[in-house]
């Protein structure tokens, strides 16, 4: 099992922020994996809403099947991962630099807990495929998204 946290300090308020992270199917906008998104049904907002996100790292493709089991407008997204690769995922949104009133910038953290299957390795390859090519992966994505907020915020 692979246990995976980044971050990003984002200089705009979390309600910017998540104007940017509330619309799913715009991920692929900053997430370099993520090729396409597709929801399964209606519903493409809060809790219960289920998508499935093709995803290529590498030569590697796989359909990663999701639901959304967290929505704090502002604050929290959590998803559970239901596809070959299986586990829980959660972004937050912490207000920070402000000592009086509003949060003018945001830190965003992405936590992920996944278990990969035989053959994409198990234990092992959620070492080196999670801890470190996934993180990285990650680390660039949020790389994209600060870049998304700020450029637009004219702040880049």
């Amino acid at each position: 099992m692979a246990r995976i946290r980044v971050g990003v300090e984002i200089d705009a308020p979390p309600a910017r922020v998540w104007e940017v992270v509330e619309p799913v199917e715009r991920h692929v906008d900053w997430m370099h994996d993520a090729v396409a998104i597709t929801f399964q049904g209606e519903q493409t907002r809060g809790v219960g809403t289920r998508f499935v996100c093709d995803t290529k790292v590498g030569p590697l493709r796989l359909a990663d099947r999701m639901e959304i089991t967290e929505w704090v407008p502002g604050e929290a997204m959590g998803v559970r991962h239901a596809g070959l690769v299986t586990g829980s995922g959660r972004f937050t949104l912490e207000g920070i630099d402000a000592p009086q009133g509003e949060a003018r910038r945001t830190r965003f953290t992405w936590e992920e807990t996944l278990r990969f299957p035989w053959w994409m390795g198990g234990p092992l390859g959620a070492l080196v495929g999670g801890k470190v090519v996934l993180a990285a992966i990650w680390r660039r994505n949020l790389k994209a998204l600060r870049a998304q907020i700020e450029q637009v915020a004219g702040l880049a």
